[in-house]
Order: C-alpha cells, then sequence, then structure tokens
C-alpha cells in the first residue's frame, strides 16, 4: 500500500492533485483544506496518503498534515461513511475544528457541512465522540498543525464553492489573493479581494 507520496505537482484538479514522482503520475484526491495548503504546479509536494483499494479500481487519498489523516482514517471507521464523503466530510472545516465539533456533539454545524445529513451527524458523534477525546486531535497545537492561516483559506475556498464557483477555479483564485494580500489576511479581505479579481476589476 502507498502510505506516502513525494514529488512535482504536475496538476490540480477540482478535488484532486497529479503527482510526478520519478516519472510516474499518480492522482491522489485531496479535500479543500489539503487543497488549500498544495504548493503551486511546478514545485515539490509531500503528501500522507491512504490507498483504498476495491475489485475494478485502486484510488489514493492524500492529506497534507497528520491530524486531517488521522481524522480521515476515524471517519471511515463510521458506518456509512466511505472515503468520498470523508473527504467530502474533511473539506467542511479544518480537522482540529471538525474533531472540536464532533467532541462536544454539535449537531447543526456538522450538518451544514454538504452531504452530511442529520443521520450522518449523528452517527459521527455517537460512534467518534470518545475517540476524538482520547486522540488529542480536538485539544491543542501539535507539530505537524497547518499554518495558522488554514481556517481563513479554508474558508475563502469554501465560500467561493458555495456561491457557485468550481473548486478549482476557487482554488486558483485563493492562490492569487494569498500573493496579493499576504499570509493572515482577515477573511473578510480575503474574500472582497477573490470577488473583485472574479469581476475583473483594477
Amino acid at each position: 500500500m502507498i502510505a506516502r507520496l513525494s514529488g512535482i505537482v504536475l496538476e490540480k484538479r477540482e478535488d484532486a492533485v497529479v503527482l510526478d514522482v520519478q516519472g510516474v503520475g499518480y492522482l491522489v484526491h485531496l479535500s479543500l483544506q489539503s487543497m488549500a495548503h498544495l504548493p503551486p504546479v511546478g514545485a515539490r509536494a509531500q503528501l500522507r496518503c491512504h490507498t483504498h483499494v476495491r475489485e475494478d479500481s485502486l484510488q489514493l487519498f492524500g492529506f497534507v498534515s497528520s491530524e486531517e489523516e488521522e481524522l480521515f482514517h476515524l471517519l471511515i471507521s463510521v458506518s456509512g461513511v466511505g472515503p468520498k464523503l470523508a473527504v467530502n466530510i474533511l473539506s467542511g472545516m479544518p480537522a482540529t475544528e471538525l474533531a472540536t465539533a464532533i467532541l462536544h456533539g454539535e449537531l447543526v454545524r456538522l450538518t451544514k457541512i454538504p452531504g452530511v445529513g442529520k443521520k450522518t451527524a449523528e452517527r459521527l458523534i455517537l460512534e467518534l465522540k470518545d475517540r476524538i477525546a482520547t486522540s488529542g486531535l480536538a485539544g491543542g497545537a501539535r507539530p505537524s498543525q497547518p499554518p495558522p492561516d488554514s481556517a481563513a483559506d479554508a474558508a475563502l475556498l469554501s465560500a467561493l464553492v458555495n456561491l457557485g464557483y468550481r473548486p478549482a477555479a476557487a482554488e486558483r483564485t485563493a492562490e492569487t489573493v494569498r500573493r496579493n494580500l499576504g499570509v493572515g489576511a482577515p477573511l473578510e479581505a480575503q474574500l472582497r479581494e477573490a470577488l473583485r479579481l472574479i469581476a475583473g476589476a483594477p
């Protein structure tokens, strides 16, 4: 099984990246959280991976942080949650925030994630609450935690997607916003800049 990949970013798609590892292109599916922290096309990236094997296919799911990878494996242990839904859930908010929402039983917040209904949210809380409490995922910062601006970056991507923009286009716009405003800009300022870029305003 493939547990980690390190290579050059060849292409960014809506929910995946193509990584060139010594001449072989690997298609790796990512959450919007991980997509937000990928380096630009042409740069080197390292991803933690989960290999999902089916009778007719083999899929790779990637993560930029150990927290997201750990939470992914907890999610797919829940009844009715497969890898694709797990990645979709991870796209909804940063891993530590998601873990905290599950730990505190925040049903309403969880059901705001696209694809997560009340029953699924209830299962997440019921089956994962105790395991998250002992994992430390909802606790303080860890060495491999994403940069402080990760929540704002992911929130910007989520806002653009909710406005109807395709994830790939939203990611390109978010990259430009980060270059223009720098690291740590408030979400409101990022969103204003993104809308200005989309409108083509000078």
